[in-house]
């Protein structure tokens, strides 16, 4: 049997199930990833789950999102992280080492094995081979524990490369690209795996932002080979021993394929507020910038910022623009400053960051009122940044920096020759920001700050769940609305009571305080509800509010897995008619819940006040039911599961 780069490593990580597309089955994993936004609550899941020691191969939790430190609440979070790892085995990236995608790529990732995180841009690894699947932090606790992780076969779709990128065109507007003609909700319950002549052409770096923001298409993950590319970064590395061959073969099939002539596309940028409303930056031109960032986990690898300090030598910013840089590890921030790359960037008039995630989740460098404002990230959604009224475009770092030179938006193929790079240097290695755990660590006190709270569990699920709708939402309602993450709210990420008081509020300011008031009930979305962060944050605070069910048009994979480990239905509505005709306030009642869930996967509600019956169904697996039954994953796992 002929197999393709994602049947090869599951095939050999393989527990349970066939490899067939929609059945469940589980999967050993080699290697997991947290961050702190998601890992404090990751780890005191781990910590309910009463192990000695994680039985990963590695596992690694780094600090790069909640670095800006205005009250005790992110540094006691730290500590708390730093202690229950070494308590358990992991291995701790301390704050200013980098973003955890960035780092991860550099010092850990290992081509054909299984990598586990909680963060929805884990994919990024896909660059090197791996099979790096975004999770919620349960998912990620339960996989550091020993137990397989349980996903849905994927379908496989090849993304045919060919050519070479024309110059000023970047990996960054490959993937614009594919979004522009996927869009967000394009890449569900899917892999892309990429293939052909023009993979060669693409550095390491390059083919991690590829896979990085392969997350905003919906997708499990995205996967090159691994090649001589992939020998030659991790020989750099210092890490050759890692590498392993690892391609389809040459007969293999996939479910969809896709096309793509590297040398016809051209400057791209995605328009707010969707990382898939693309056009060209030609066409889009003109447009005045008040703000310019270039750094995230997407585009602020060596190779990037190099690109970046060519462009900007010799050269000054617009006076109307600030221009802000982050770069994504100390090794990249290490070798800037020692190449003199660093000076150049400094000179030309940038404000440069602590190597951390900052201004991608809001951290710092909100835009002015109404302010423009060109980032490299991979997501631009409104109210984000922390300024509700900026408009966000996301582009490379190349047009990133002629626009901060020009003070507007502008096709650098118009700035003139476009600089070359050596793609041969040597890199910095130091890992003494990067605590390895003890042999033994039992002895570790745990450190728990005041603001650290006990997460809420849910209890079984009941014969008759009842309530009224107490929200009629739109589509593509993004986890960044459900449990909003800027810098105000990022130091409660252990405070789910804390954080539900703002649940839901950038579509409805009274949604929580209504909740509380009917003592839970139920939320109506459209289609692709729950896009964009892993964060389980937006599951919890809804069990917190008591939120029984969420009924939509369709799901995001990661929400609707969130929804499924806390014990809250995710009911997809049957008949689009249903969504128009049903309205917050109605009151909708499931009769024989247990029964109906047991017996198949169509959910029948009552609407009670339009004496209407409402058509959903579950679209889970017999396992997932039973995690409903038991009121999430944690109650099925304490049931001997």
């Amino acid at each position: 049997m002929t197999l393709n780069i994602t049947q090869k490593i599951i095939k050999k990580h393989l527990v349970n199930g066939r490899m067939l597309p929609g059945e469940e089955l589980s999967v050993v994993i080699d290697q997991t990833l947290t961050q702190d936004s998601t890992g404090t609550m990751a780890y005191l899941q781990l910590e309910a789950l009463d192990i000695l020691r994680v039985k990963t191969k590695r596992s690694v939790a780094y600090i790069d999102h909640n670095t800006l430190q205005t009250g005790s609440e992110n540094a006691d979070d730290h500590k708390y992280i730093q202690t229950v790892a070494n308590k358990y085995g992991i291995f701790f990236s301390r704050p200013g080492n980098g973003i955890c995608h960035q780092v991860h790529l550099e010092r850990f990732a290992i081509p054909g094995m299984t990598l586990l995180g909680s963060d929805s841009h884990t994919p990024t690894s896909g660059a090197m081979g791996m099979l790096a699947i975004g999770a919620g932090g349960l998912e990620v606790a339960v996989a550091m524990s020993g137990a397989p992780y349980f996903m849905k076969m994927p379908k496989v779709c090849r993304i045919t490369l060919s050519g070479k990128l024309m110059p000023w065109v970047s990996a960054k507007d490959v993937i614009l690209e594919v979004l522009r003609r996927l869009t967000v909700k394009g890449g569900v319950n899917k892999v892309f795996e990429y293939g052909g002549t023009g993979v060669s052409s693409l550095t390491v770096p390059e083919r991690a932002t590829i896979t990085n923001m392969g997350a905003e298409l919906g997708a499990t993950t995205s996967v090159f080979p691994s090649d001589a590319v992939t020998l030659n970064f991790l020989k750099m590395q210092n890490r050759e021993n890692d590498w392993t061959s690892l391609a389809a073969d040459y007969d293999a099939e996939y479910d969809e394929s896709i096309d793509i002539d590297l040398g016809k596309i051209e400057p791209l940028a995605a328009q707010p507020h969707s990382p898939d409303n693309v056009d060209s930056v030609k066409h889009l031109a003109g447009i005045k910038v008040d703000q310019v960032i270039i750094g995230s986990c997407t585009n602020s690898s060596f190779q990037d910022l190099m690109k970046v300090s060519e462009i900007v030598k010799g050269r000054k910013i617009s006076k109307n623009v600030s221009f802000v840089i982050a770069p994504g590890s100390r090794q990249v921030l290490s070798m800037l400053s020692s190449n003199g790359a660093l000076s150049h960037i400094i000179n030309s008039g940038a404000r440069v960051l602590e190597c951390a995630c900052g201004p991608c989740i809001g951290m710092g460098q909100s835009p002015a009122t109404d302010g423009i404002s060109l980032r490299t990230f991979n997501r631009n959604f409104k109210g984000r940044t922390g300024t509700p009224s900026a408009d966000i475009f996301l582009v490379s770092p190349e047009t990133a920096a002629v626009s901060a030179l020009c003070g507007e938006l502008t096709d650098p193929r118009d700035f003139g020759n476009c600089p070359e790079l050596n793609d041969s240097f040597d890199f910095i290695i130091d890992d003494s920001l990067i605590i390895t755990p003890d042999t033994d660590g039992q002895d570790t006190s745990v450190i728990r700050g005041p603001n650290i709270k006990p997460f809420p569990l849910n209890t079984a699920l009941e014969e008759k769940v009842e309530g009224n709708i107490l929200v009629k939402l739109e589509d593509n309602i993004t986890t960044d609305h459900i449990m909003p993450s800027h810098s105000k709210l990022l130091p409660f990420r252990s405070n789910i009571a804390y954080l539900a008081d703002y649940c839901l509020t950038p579509s409805d300011p009274g949604f929580p305080q209504r909740a509380k008031e009917h003592c839970g009930g139920f939320v109506l979305g459209g289609f692709n509800f729950g896009q964009g962060s892993s964060r389980e944050h937006a599951a919890l605070v809804l069990l917190q509010l008591g939120i029984k069910a969420v009924i939509a048009r369709s799901f995001a994979r990661i929400h609707m897995d969130n929804l499924i480990n806390n014990g809250i239905l995710p009911l997809i509505l049957e008949e689009e008619k249903d969504y128009a005709l049903t309205e917050k306030g109605d009151l909708v009642c499931i009769e024989n819940t247990l029964e109906q869930l047991n017996s198949g996967t169509l959910i029948t509600l009552k609407n009670i006040t339009k004496n209407k019956e409402l058509r959903t169904r579950v679209d889970c697996s017999d396992r997932q039911k039973q995690i409903l039954f038991a009121g999430g994953l944690l109650n099925y796992l304490k049931n001997d599961h």
